[in-house]
């Protein structure tokens, strides 16, 4: 009996992991542009949350219940967050200011050559004109990007920017590297 009821709470709180994590990976799917695997994921998110709202609703009066429940949207809210940084979803326009032209170069040089496409164009900052590489990458490549930077030009300013579409260009990571 009491075991029961300690599975019920647990389940309370696993559906409502699985619901907010699914309507975390909606909204990402959204802004996207990915529509109907958007749709997908709501039609689950929306049969579970149904499913565990009517569940708590039903008893009100049991406070374990609505712990389990809010407990269960905090953490899906958290592995919503973890599962679609794990998936990499999208396009990224990294922003890299190099400290000197050399570095610059340098950095254009070895980016092109791991298969990233780079744009350079002219800025003009507080200490005069500088590089500002333009490298439009899957995010699944982010890391492999931000290493090499690192590693050729340490100390280098970067920005990340969120790319809702690209056409053409080149892509590292679509070419397997």
């Amino acid at each position: 009996m009491v075991w029961d009821v300690l599975l019920s709470y647990f389940a309370l709180f696993l559906a409502r992991i699985f619901d907010v994590t699914l309507g975390t990976l909606r909204m990402i799917m959204v802004v996207r542009g990915k529509r109907a695997w958007a749709a997908a994921a709501g039609f689950f998110e929306v049969l579970i949350y149904i499913s565990a709202l009517g569940w708590v609703m039903s008893s009100l009066n049991d406070p374990f219940k609505i712990v389990a429940y809010a407990a269960g949207f905090a953490t899906g809210t958290f592995v919503g967050g973890v599962v679609e940084e794990k998936l990499a979803i999208g396009i990224l326009t990294m922003q890299v200011i190099p400290g000197s032209r050399q570095d610059a170069e340098i950095l254009t040089s070895v980016a092109r050559e791991q298969g990233f496409g780079v744009t350079v164009l002219t800025g003009e900052g507080r200490e005069g004109p500088r590089d500002v590489l333009m490298i439009s990458l899957d995010r699944r490549a982010q890391r492999a990007l931000v290493r090499l930077v690192d590693e050729v030009a340490p100390g280098s300013f970067l920005t990340a920017l969120d790319t809702r579409s690209a056409r053409g260009g080149v892509f590292a990571y679509r070419k397997g590297k």
